[in-house]
């Protein structure tokens, strides 16, 4: 398997179908594949050799598209910057990667001047947009007209596609290894349930750095299915582009579908967009609350809701949910809000400190092997070592497995919390908070107890205009989980941390508590 693949596939048989439209510019599948063609051109004119890494630090566009394409095409490596990071950590990010050309956009030129003269490793900033060419950096639109375009090297099977970061909210990022074959079996197992299809007219507003926006642009090249983009996540713009653009797909994170929810609640205009193409709401990477999913169900009722549970080792799905168990039978059963059954190509099991497989209903670690797992971290054989135990993607999540095979994921191992001498999930506590009517998003963490080890700490947003104590949000969770998994303690936010796709970052939430210890 090679990820150009598709897009050759459709330049031969659907050549004037559109492939891309990005803020009014539409572009062909024959048309991408001559500028995918000429950019490769370019960075071999550059001197990137085969294996050699191209890092990108922009905002989604068309443009990242033809990154994506492009790279492998001039049998390189890529290598997308994740555009939350500070500038320390995509500096390390770069160095570590021996990145030696990136590609950065109007939004990030300031860090692209600044890693054109601190990059121990980067010889070449490309830049692209509509702003002027500062001195030390490359024209991509020049490249592209003064290059004529080169054979795809169609790099492919175990071949090195790309090292993603993840990770640096604690220490070093970690870089995974990912091939051609690693993603392309992800997404093709996507595409033999059914998803994607020629008749796709796909919404990218998923950072298109993170594994998640890959899985489904590789899905669509598999299938033909046409890319819609958005520079990044905006809720009014997001529902007007369904709406305009007759979208019929979309993969979100659970925090954005919680902003589409209140944006459309309280804004009155929103009920003249017609709604009405979107067939197909993929949602995953982060847990959701069984409160927003039915929200967002009733919001939605002619979507089919498909999650996809994960992680960038994994490139980066694990299982999946369909359409068909998002009913009012496997509401009642549990399934609904469960991460689905193992994936096409992938084997999950659940499994105690010692690898051996617990029974079902039991709780432990969910770990998964197939043809989408990693090849290992880069430069890190230790720590690929410990993850890829036995042959097995040890995830440190923690979840069962029912007597149907459907996953339920309870916490992260280590954001479990052990307050006197008890397990406690916080996916559990957040979801019996996240079930009050003023609440709006919700994070639990353990923060240190001289008396029980750990304390259940609840940090909560509460909706617009609505008003709730911690008291009433106590005496809510009692009603629904045992007393000793309820908060002893809370407090409100106007926001939480999120990351670039929409996690919450716990360890900012635990910084404060973890500064005050002596």
């Amino acid at each position: 398997m090679y990820i150009t693949q598709g897009l050759h596939r459709h330049i031969q048989q659907r050549p004037n179908a559109i492939a891309v439209r990005d803020r009014g510019q539409a572009l062909t599948f024959v048309q991408l594949g001559e500028r995918v063609a000429r950019l490769a051109a370019a960075l071999q004119r550059l001197g990137v050799k085969p294996g050699d890494r191209v890092a990108m630090l922009a905002q989604n566009s068309v443009r990242y598209i033809e990154y994506f394409l492009a790279v492998p095409w001039a049998n390189a490596v890529l290598n997308p910057v994740n555009s939350r990071w500070s500038l320390s950590e995509i500096l390390y990010s770069l160095d570590d990667s021996e990145t030696s050309v990136l590609i950065v956009d109007d939004a990030f030129m300031e860090q692209g001047k600044q890693i054109a003269v601190q990059a121990m490793t980067v010889e070449r900033v490309i830049h692209v947009g509509i702003d002027e060419t500062p001195p030390l950096m490359l024209d991509y639109e020049t490249l592209i007209a003064e290059n004529p375009p080169v054979e795809d090297a169609r790099r492919r099977g175990n071949a090195l596609l790309g090292i993603f970061y993840t990770g640096g909210t604690t220490g070093f990022p970690k870089g995974v290894m990912l091939s051609h074959n690693n993603v392309a079996s992800s997404s093709m197992a996507t595409v033999a349930m059914g998803s994607y299809g020629a008749d796709a007219v796909f919404l990218h507003v998923m950072p298109m750095f993170h594994l998640a926006d890959i899985w489904a642009m590789t899905g669509l090249f598999i299938s033909g299915g046409s890319h819609v983009v958005l520079p990044a996540f905006d809720p009014a713009t997001v529902l007007r582009t369904i709406s305009e653009e007759r979208v019929n797909q979309v993969l979100l994170a659970p925090t954005m579908i919680q902003m589409l929810l209140d944006w459309r609640d309280n804004h009155p205009q929103s009920a003249a967009l017609d709604l009405g193409s979107l067939t197909t709401l993929y949602y995953g990477a982060s847990t959701i609350t069984p409160a927003l999913l039915d929200r967002a169900c009733k919001a939605f009722p002619r979507a089919q809701f498909f999650q996809g549970y994960g992680m960038t080792e994994l490139s980066p799905m694990a299982s999946t949910l369909s359409g068909e168990f998002h009913s009012v039978e496997h509401q009642a059963s549990g399934k609904m809000y469960s991460a689905g059954q193992a994936s096409v190509c992938t084997e999950v099991r659940i499994v105690d400190e010692n690898d051996c497989e617990v029974p079902r209903g039991c709780v432990g670690e969910v770990i998964v092997r197939g043809p989408n797992v990693m090849l290992g971290y880069w430069k890190k054989p230790q720590a690929t070592e410990v993850a890829l135990k036995n042959g097995w993607m040890h995830t440190g999540d923690g979840g069962y497995m029912d007597a149907d095979g459907f996953i339920h994921i309870c916490d992260r191992l280590k954001d479990m919390i052990i307050s006197g001498g008890e397990n406690i999930y916080s996916a559990e506590v957040e979801t019996a908070i996240a079930s009050h009517q003023a609440v709006a998003q919700c994070a639990v963490i353990g923060i240190p107890s001289e008396k029980w080890g750990e304390a259940v700490h609840a940090v909560i947003v509460l909706k617009p205009d609505a008003d709730a104590g911690f008291d009433a949000i106590l005496a809510h969770c009692r009603e629904r989980i045992a007393g000793y998994k309820c908060p002893r303690s809370a407090e409100f936010r106007a926001v939480l941390p999120l990351s670039g796709v929409g996690k919450v970052l716990k360890t900012e939430l635990r910084k404060p508590f973890q500064d005050a210890q002596p």
